[in-house]
């Protein structure tokens, strides 16, 4: 009874978080076939999709088919979707932090106000950000100029230890001042941390937008072509690191971020511990069942999709095409997931967890006794920052005892310019 009591309270709980925000869209579905014209283009795929038919005079029954295939397409050549051109700008920008809020509550407003008000009085302490420009452009310039808020540690702290660094990936829609904690935590346990901004997010979300709605949305090419961004943005913040003498990486990724670090780390195998915050197999399932993208299925629904046909649509970003790949590898892994969790539903991470076992990776489980959202209030979001923190310093100290070999850099190639 006090079971079942506790999960109406936090059920509750759950939804009035994912309900709060006023300020979410529902757009006509688009295929996109536009985001991803470059590697269709490169990849010679353009007769073996649309035939000799251009995507315009596609009807929709055509179209669908069309970008099922070229999903089929991306995974099979996912090599070449997430290889890239090495950056050549890559520099450190010492700036104020801004908050960049996604919602317009009363409480953020001010929160923001307040930081921009200690900034122009010179009460706000100047951050360092790592900036460059990704080699996937988009119609977006301040998307394509990649933001890292850079966290380096004390030397003292590393001392006698390998150079060891963490990317942080934080959720859909998180503001600037997301998983920052994280960060400082990492450093007092001698490791840097790279805080990646990730497309359409914070400092990179145009100027139309109010939500970092571009990353996810019902433009099913669009979506592709964030994540394929996103994945390579992270493995040129490696090259950075690297080129700083560091030797051992690793990655944690929240929700939308899991997926992202998941993709990466299947991608390339210098990301040797892995913190997934919220993990699923499937994105279009997340898409289609959870609460926090209810106005994205509604826009499905309405084009008369379903959920299996949504599955096929996003199989390019969908971790569970890329489970061998991600397993090839040696890897210390962490899967935390949340027992109510009405965004990432618990079967779907129960699934990852079950690929893992049968493909032998080296993984720990953690449960929340929460959902989503409430992994962000009291007491949870110290359980998860407990079970974060204490995993990445154990893993690091692991590859330490076991230095390996140092690996080559794969699918990447330097220009000038």
């Amino acid at each position: 009874m006090l079971g079942k009591l506790y999960a109406r309270w936090m059920y509750r709980w759950e939804t009035a978080l994912t309900t709060r925000d006023e300020n979410r869209i529902v757009r006509p579905v688009e295929w996109g076939f536009d985001w991803l014209d470059d590697f269709i283009e490169s990849a010679g795929l353009r007769r073996q999709i649309f035939g000799n038919s251009e995507p315009a005079s596609l009807d929709p029954h055509e179209s669908e088919s069309a970008l099922v295939a070229l999903n089929e397409a991306i995974v099979e050549r996912s090599d070449a979707f997430y290889s890239y051109a090495l950056p050549t700008d890559f520099q450190l920008e010492t700036r104020h932090p801004q908050l960049f809020p996604t919602n317009v509550r009363p409480e953020t407003l001010k929160q923001d106000a307040e930081l921009r008000r200690k900034a122009a009085e010179g009460k706000l302490k100047p951050a360092q950000f790592l900036r460059f420009t990704s080699p996937i452009r988009t119609p977006y310039p301040e998307n394509d100029l990649v933001n890292a808020r850079w966290y380096p540690a004390r030397a003292e702290k590393m001392q006698g230890k390998p150079k060891r660094a963490m990317i942080v990936m934080p959720q859909w829609n998180a503001d600037a001042f997301s998983h920052n904690a994280l960060c400082a935590l990492f450093n007092r346990f001698g490791i840097s941390a790279l805080r990646l901004s990730k497309p359409y997010h914070d400092i990179r979300r145009p100027a139309e937008l109010e939500r970092s709605d571009y990353a996810v949305s019902s433009n099913i090419g669009r979506n592709i072509a964030a994540c394929q961004q996103a994945v390579i943005d992270i493995r040129c913040c490696l090259d950075w690191l690297e080129e700083q003498g560091y030797e051992q990486f690793g990655i944690l990724g929240t929700s939308l971020g899991s997926c992202y670090a998941f993709i990466a780390s299947a991608h390339d195998e210098r990301l040797r511990v892995n913190a997934f915050n919220h993990a699923s197999t499937s994105f279009g399932d997340v898409v289609w069942t959870g609460q926090s993208t209810r106005h994205i299925r509604q826009a499905f629904e309405d084009a008369g999709l379903t959920q299996l046909r949504l599955r096929e649509l996003f199989g390019a970003t969908s971790p569970v095409n890329y489970m061998r790949r991600f397993a090839a590898h040696p890897k210390k892994v962490l899967v935390v997931h949340a027992a109510y969790d009405l965004t990432f539903l618990p079967e779907y991470s129960i699934e990852v967890l079950r690929s893992f076992s049968v493909l032998g990776v080296d993984y720990v489980s953690k449960v929340l006794p929460c959902g989503h959202y409430t992994t962000g209030e009291t007491p949870y979001k110290y359980i998860d920052g407990w079970y974060l923190g204490s995993f990445v310093f154990a893993a690091f100290r692991n590859l330490a005892e076991n230095r390996p070999v140092s690996m080559e850099r794969t699918n990447v190639e330097l220009v000038g310019g």
